[in-house]
């Protein structure tokens, strides 16, 4: 392998090639855009411009394209050479300041939600200086935004970026009345941590449910699955190193921090988490590991598959958003330090974000929404669908202590005790980790579990800026007024601390009693994609985005749309498809195996009619009544797909028709299925096993 430092960003034009190859002052004056947000000047751009074309066709780039993150929840990508006409039939290699900040793309074929109509195509992508342009499959890519003729934001990054401007400018005003004049910048950080299978491309290849679906649909559980435990940080397999050997040479190359690899909990299951970032940064980098995940895999004869719930009866798979808040100056917001009980600014945000995450469980429930992530939530390896917020022991007591109005002192650093002599001694935490919690406190940020494998991390980060920064901003309010700043400081703390302890649990969110109590606590408890959309638009929550300019109206209503349409549609093809394949190859299965059965029976009579054949007669029986289940559960499953409202402008009723009819059908479909597999002959089943899929690497 290169020597890592040296390969690492090689494929970026970073810091360090803008510093060699920019002048004084026009590096200088793009520092300052990144770092503090300043307009860009016109001249800074097409210096920027020329450097970064010649940097590029120096490291074999042929094309350049504006890289944007469309409201499909993909990226988004359109190559143009840097050919261009020099006469006498030459051309030279050009790129102009024009072709760098400014692209257009027809805004009318990607998700608007409403936003545009079908003739009306035009739509901008405008560079982001902030982050760092890239090379990948000799293209540079310049990450841009998105959005329409109207202005109105057509991608995931613009309201991103917006939300990051909001969280910046009220943690800024909290952060001031604490004396912090020497800060003037706050950074929302992420580490995502991701989830993701991996199988033979071979079976991979014969399954359309994974081709079209990126699940499987049908499959008898194997004689084993996890219940070994075997699998989580085991050895890892000498294929699987040779795919993460290169998935991490690609990364770096990319500038990205991957850092950690290990096999998850299920079998076939892995996970890759880098180090965190700013959030712009991260969610760039995390739908590129993504997309370098498939391409690694494809060239090791595998397939990765990012969905939340690929297999039933085993983990499905997340991703885990570390989110914290950092100042320009190296402070993280979130670090209690020793005494946290006398630590009153971070006890200031602590209270700010127990009372976001209070408030606004509606908002952090729908942006983790899926129709994957419905199958994953609450299902034994994720967290539960109900919001809760995890803090420890030790701050749950300060948080106890100041409700009462009582002194806490705090718990001194236990040594670990372990009764094995010769080992370096070290303190244990202060509190344990629960994997059950939605949205956990780590010593120093929270970690939002509840994230599908296959989501970007942009939506509830952007819940998250948005929801922290309005607290943040009512907290200034009340204390920019302050005569008494430490007294209103201290009181509104426990006011905020008393009045939503509710959202606070240190428990098993996996139990019944904690749905039980949930719900005498008054916490949501959003089960489903179609359920969580129509909070979206509510009055309450239209203000509140629009308050902090990260969206407007018209911007949140079409989000609602597109997320509606998009579940609709998901549990349209899956439905499509099981039909599809119950008629087209399982239905001929069954029939062969049982005309190969009567055959025999028939060949035995044959031979001495006194043979009972009672075996086989059994068998046939029971195959006969599975697939006289299997038939009328087939046609119930069409005739509820039939029967969702066709020609409806109310995508809720939609909706709520594939969550209510489709799905039950296909839930009730699928257990004849696997029963039916489970007695076939393994030889005539048309698709490769849940053992062949899981253990077949």
């Amino acid at each position: 392998m290169s020597n890592i430092p040296e390969l690492f960003g090689t494929m970026v034009f970073n810091d360090d090639a803008m510093r060699s190859r920019l002048p004084a002052d026009v590096y200088a004056a793009l520092r300052c855009t990144i770092e503090q947000g300043s307009d860009l000047e016109q001249w800074v751009a097409v210096a920027v411009a020329a450097a970064m074309k010649d940097w590029a066709i120096e490291k074999g780039a042929t094309h350049y394209t504006h890289w944007f993150q469309p409201l499909n929840g993909f990226t988004a990508e359109k190559h143009d050479s840097f050919i261009a006409p020099a006469g006498d039939g030459r051309i030279i290699m050009d790129f102009s300041v024009k072709e760098l900040i400014k692209g257009e793309s027809d805004a009318s074929s990607f998700p608007s939600g409403g936003l545009r109509a079908t003739f009306e195509a035009r739509g901008y992508t405008a560079w982001d200086p902030t982050r760092f342009a890239f090379i990948k499959d000799s293209t540079l890519c310049i990450p841009t935004l998105f959005f329409a003729y109207s202005g109105d934001a057509l991608d995931k990054k613009t309201p991103l970026l917006r939300s990051i401007e909001a969280v910046s400018r009220e943690a800024l005003r909290a952060l001031h009345l604490f004396g912090n004049e020497d800060v003037h910048k706050v950074i929302p950080t992420v580490g995502a941590e991701q989830e993701y299978f991996l199988v033979d491309k071979k079976y991979y290849s014969r399954r359309r449910d994974l081709i079209y679906c990126g699940r499987t649909l049908f499959g008898a559980p194997p004689p084993k699955g996890q219940q070994m435990d075997d699998h989580y940080y085991g050895a890892i397999k000498s294929r699987i190193t040779a795919f993460m050997a290169e998935l991490d040479r690609e990364l770096w190359k990319l500038g990205i921090l991957a850092k950690t690899e290990h096999n998850e909990a299920a079998p076939a299951q892995h996970e890759l988490a880098p180090i965190y970032t700013n959030i712009n940064t991260a969610t760039d980098h995390n739908q590129l590991t993504m997309e370098t995940m498939k391409k690694v895999a494809d060239r090791h004869g595998l397939v990765c598959l990012l969905h939340e719930k690929p297999f039933a009866g085993v983990n499905g798979s997340g991703k885990h958003n570390n989110w914290s808040l950092s100042t320009d100056t190296g402070l993280n917001l979130l670090d209690p330090g020793k005494s946290p009980q006398e630590n009153a600014q971070f006890l200031l945000f602590l209270a700010a974000i127990i009372k976001a995450v209070d408030k606004h469980q509606d908002l952090l429930r729908l942006s983790v929404a899926s129709a994957g992530n419905d199958h994953r939530l609450g299902a034994g390896e994720a967290p539960p669908a109900i919001i809760s917020c995890f803090i420890g022991d030790d701050l749950e007591k300060v948080v106890d202590a100041i409700v009462r109005g009582e002194i806490f002192d705090g718990v001194k650093k236990v040594p670990m005790e372990i009764g094995v002599h010769g080992l370096p001694s070290f303190s244990k935490d202060t509190t344990d980790r629960n994997r059950t919690s939605p949205f956990a406190f780590t010593g120093n940020k929270f970690e939002f579990r509840s994230l599908g494998a296959s989501a970007s991390i942009a939506d509830p980060n952007i819940v998250l800026n948005t929801i922290v920064a309005d607290e943040l901003s009512a907290f200034s309010d009340i204390l920019e007024k302050a005569d008494n700043f430490s007294a209103t400081l201290n009181e509104l703390i426990r006011k905020t601390f008393r009045e939503h302890n509710r959202i606070i649990f240190n428990g098993d969110g996996y139990s019944e009693q904690w749905i039980a109590e949930a719900r005498l606590r008054g916490l949501l408890n959003i089960r489903t994609t179609a359920d969580a959309i129509p909070y979206y638009s509510t009055e309450e929550n239209i203000d509140l985005f629009a308050r902090h300019h990260v969206f407007n109206r018209e911007e949140i209503l079409s989000r609602a749309e597109i997320l509606l349409e998009t579940y609709a549609k998901v549990i349209h093809i899956e439905a499509v498809t099981m039909t599809e394949m119950a008629r087209q190859e399982i239905i001929p299965t069954i029939v062969r195996y049982a005309d190969r059965l009567a055959s025999a029976i028939c060949h035995k009579r044959q031979a001495n009619p006194n043979i009972p054949c009672r075996t086989e007669n059994a068998v046939l029986e029971h195959l006969s009544s599975l697939l006289d289940s299997f038939y009328e559960k087939l046609t119930a499953l069409e005739l509820a797909v039939a029967n969702v409202p066709k020609d409806c402008y109310d995508n809720q009723r939609v909706a709520n028709a594939y969550k209510d009819k489709v799905v039950p059908a296909m839930q009730s479909l699928r257990r004849v299925a696997d029963e039916l597999e489970s007695n076939v002959d393994s030889s005539l089943w048309p698709y490769p096993t849940y053992g062949d899929l899981l253990f077949g690497i």
